[in-house]
């Protein structure tokens, strides 16, 4: 469980942070003394539980929290503050919990689980992405319609990775061979990522990619892949392809000899 801490006050701050680390199943705990610098991180990151002071310069918790939404659907929101007049406009910005100053462990421990517990599980493995021939992704049977073709070309390459971590300069240098990496091209990239970002949440499987550190990843247990089972040695697999693999994207073409080669019983 990865949480986050937001309160103009350092000390409140690395007090709530040492508390969160007493908790069982708290794997990571971040602080932050502002909320630009939150919502900054979660341009690359995503977190379980949002732990966020209202009562903040600049931008506020609950417009903080309204932010990380839109950004992180998933993420559970719990306000920490010395008010209690915020409480009508906190649940406005669906926020999961509501805790007043000063915080106790057992009752910061009670409103983590209490919280996650309500959030839902989802189905695994009701995604199927296929690369047989072209590349596209099904959600419950659905196709999942991207917004922007690179959108679907990163998630593509993602997939073609396997599970390895990828860096935005490394996709960069995939999607855009003939362009330099610069900050115009770093703004566009991040814009095409938070396109895909909201695509996968809209149909409830943002749970396929990862982002970490500035690196994006697909999770493979999260779905089944044609091409996976394939080099797993399944017999459906083998037998179903045909000697192509996203044909769409010169950069497939490395994995689509591998394949060709293993088809022709090259091990």
């Amino acid at each position: 469980m990865r949480i986050i801490c937001v309160d103009d006050e350092r000390l409140l701050t690395e007090d709530t942070v040492a508390l969160c680390r007493e908790l069982s199943g708290a794997d990571e705990v971040k602080g932050f003394t502002a909320a630009a610098e939150a919502l900054e991180w979660f341009g690359t990151n995503t977190a379980d539980v949002a732990l966020l002071d209202i009562d903040m310069p600049g931008m506020n918790g609950l417009e903080l929290a309204a932010r990380i939404k839109e950004i992180s659907p998933d993420t559970a929101v719990i306000f920490i503050t010395g008010y209690s007049r915020y409480a009508v406009e906190a649940f406005a910005v669906r926020a999961q919990g509501y805790l007043m100053k000063p915080v106790s462990r057992e009752a910061l421990e009670s409103n983590i689980a209490y919280v996650l517990s309500h959030k839902k599980e989802p189905p695994r493995n009701s995604v199927n992405v296929v690369t047989f021939g072209g590349f596209d992704v099904y959600a419950e049977g659905r196709q999942v319609k991207f917004k922007m073709a690179k959108c679907k070309e990163i998630l593509a390459y993602l997939v073609d990775r396997q599970g390895g971590s990828v860096t935005r300069a490394q996709l960069a240098s995939v999607l855009w061979e003939d362009r330099l990496y610069d900050r115009g091209l770093q703004k566009q990239l991040d814009v095409y990522v938070r396109a895909l970002r909201a695509t996968l949440a809209e149909y409830g499987i943002e749970r396929i990619v990862e982002m970490q550190r500035g690196t994006l990843r697909v999770v493979p247990g999260e779905f089944d892949c044609d091409a996976y089972r394939f080099f797993s040695g399944d017999a459906d697999a083998v037998n179903a392809y045909r000697g192509e693999y996203m044909s769409a994207y010169s950069w497939a073409s490395l994995t689509e000899g591998t394949m060709y080669w293993r088809d022709r019983g090259g091990g």
